[in-house]
């Protein structure tokens, strides 16, 4: 096999997945069909079974790969680390897992869509990808816990739900359109609810 082919591959593989999560974080899993996704990216319906025998591998595919994109920034890190107090400490995990997650908002709605119309075959890719962020995070957050200054049973625990509020966001903004406070608000009234 000469590099050039398997550089043709590649690309081929790229573009169908770059076209399949552009078009799954549009409209769904249930909301796209393979022969869209390959017309989209100008390749055969063929072409992506080959590489993807079934419609539900590709969308996994795609998954992983904008799961493996996420990325925790250093300074916000940083700043969790350096924490004063348990206040300070959840409010930049919320900060750093809100902008870790919505710099890249398709993921974010693949995720959304992947609750909703999606079972616990896909559990595993999320437990292990995200599972590595929910980790970190967490072992930062236990010596609040442990203080008492953070009423939470488990760090791990407290991290899902910030996960899930800022999961929330596309919804809420869809049924109170024009308020993005509602996020912060929701935090807020989460807050109070963890601090001592």
């Amino acid at each position: 096999m000469t590099g050039t082919s398997g550089t043709a591959r590649g690309s081929t593989e790229e573009r169908i997945l770059t076209t399949a999560a552009a078009l799954f974080a549009r409209f769904g899993y249930n909301g796209v069909s393979t022969r869209e996704i390959a017309a989209s990216a100008e390749v055969n319906e063929v072409t992506i079974y080959r590489h993807h025998p079934r419609k539900r591998d590709l969308y996994a595919a795609v998954l992983s790969a904008e799961l493996q994109r996420v990325h925790l920034r250093g300074e916000l890190l940083t700043r969790l680390a350096e924490a004063a107090n348990g206040r300070t400490a959840l409010a930049c995990t919320f900060e750093l897992i809100s902008t870790t997650l919505q710099q890249q908002p398709q993921l974010i709605r693949l995720l959304g869509y992947s609750a909703l119309e999606l079972s616990e075959d896909l559990d595993p890719l999320l437990r292990r990808h995200l599972g590595e962020l929910v980790e970190v995070v967490a072992r930062y957050l236990e010596p609040w816990i442990q203080r008492g200054e953070l009423r939470c049973a488990n760090a791990k625990t407290l991290v899902l739900t910030l996960i899930a509020i800022i999961l929330s966001r596309g919804p809420l903004r869809r049924v109170f359109p024009g308020d993005d406070a509602n996020m912060n608000a929701l935090f807020e009234t989460y807050s109070e609810f963890c601090l001592i």
